[in-house]
């Protein structure tokens, strides 16, 4: 898949999710096969552009080639000002924000409510990619709900507006992360496109998305929850598309490597205190489906120092590698 001049290899992308794919994450799910990882939502609104938040979510440094920047908004000047000043910061593709369903997105017109008012979507992807020179983005639901599936005329007002790439979520605003994604919308789009598609939505093994690409011809596909605790699954689809074979679960020495590499950025990266607390969702994403895992999260969650949680995280795997159960 081309997106300006950057090609990307292998066709499974990192959805972007708000206090999930910080920087620590996105490296390590590039580094398991994503082709792209695009970063958590960035506000629009300069305010809050010094805060702590805002100063990790634009923190690029040392990430590999093309970092991708969401942003979100409702102002097509304020979204372009965003757009200019995340290049000057290490932005290197934009994608903008029009299919989060968040109540608190959603209740300031921004995220998937922008889909109400098809003239503002054009005015904003207008401005934005008039804005900067690199390749703007888009994300997108199939609709505010299921009478109102506009998402075939958005795309058409992308591709007029000068957007290079699109990702639909198979999922109304309203459905939220319910139910089934329905795919035939998103068919629909690509088969009327001429810029890449990306399919989003319940994409969580490699015969899912071989299935989604072959039902929508899309040319990528975009996992989100399913990486949360996971994040081998971007080589598992990957070698999938490739070769049509499947790779083994990886080894609890490996996971336990991985978390414990994942735990060592998050801590070097938000600072001990913080760190420890961010790295707490995602210990328990990794747990998740493990033996004991309730009784290791009970014990992992109490820990404030970083040191702490390392070493329990460790045993607890250790215990499992060696089959011992894990001690109250």
């Amino acid at each position: 898949m081309q997106i300006g001049r950057y090609r990307i290899e292998p066709r499974v992308v990192l959805a972007p999710m708000a206090g999930v794919t910080d920087k620590p994450f996105r490296q390590l799910c590039k580094r398991m096969g994503a082709g792209l990882a695009v970063s958590e939502m960035t506000i629009s609104d300069p305010r809050f552009w010094n805060t702590a938040k805002s100063r990790h979510r634009m923190d690029h440094e040392g990430e590999p080639a093309p970092i991708s920047v969401q942003i979100a908004g409702t102002d097509p000047q304020l979204l372009a000002d965003a757009a200019r000043y995340n290049v000057d910061h290490g932005a290197e593709l934009i994608d903008i924000n029009m299919g989060c369903p968040a109540k608190k997105v959603c209740n300031v017109w921004a995220g998937s409510a922008l889909m109400r008012d098809e003239a503002l979507v054009a005015r904003i992807l207008e401005s934005v990619v008039a804005s900067v020179d690199v390749p703007v983005t888009l994300k997108i639901r199939t609709g505010w709900d299921a009478d109102h599936r506009n998402a075939p005329a958005i795309a058409r007002i992308a591709e007029a507006s000068g957007i290079q790439a699109l990702t639909v979520h198979g999922r109304t605003r309203d459905q939220h992360y319910t139910g089934l994604a329905e795919y035939d919308t998103v068919a629909a789009i690509k088969a009327d496109a001429r810029i890449p598609v990306i399919v989003n939505g319940d994409i969580d093994s490699p015969d899912k998305a071989h299935h989604v690409l072959a039902l929508t011809g899309c040319d990528a596909v975009m996992v989100g929850r399913a990486a949360q605790g996971r994040p081998w699954i971007f080589r598992e689809i990957a070698h999938h598309l490739a070769t049509d074979g499947y790779l083994a679960e990886p080894a609890l020495q490996e996971v336990r490597d991985v978390l414990l590499s994942h735990l060592d950025a998050l801590h070097a990266f938000y600072g001990e205190e913080m760190g420890v607390r961010i790295a707490r969702k995602h210990l328990g994403w990794y747990a998740k489906d493990r033996p004991e895992n309730a009784a290791f999260r009970a014990v992992v969650n109490r820990a404030t120092d970083a040191r702490t949680q390392r070493e329990l995280t460790g045993d607890y795997f250790d215990a499992l590698i060696a089959g011992v159960a894990l001690a109250a």
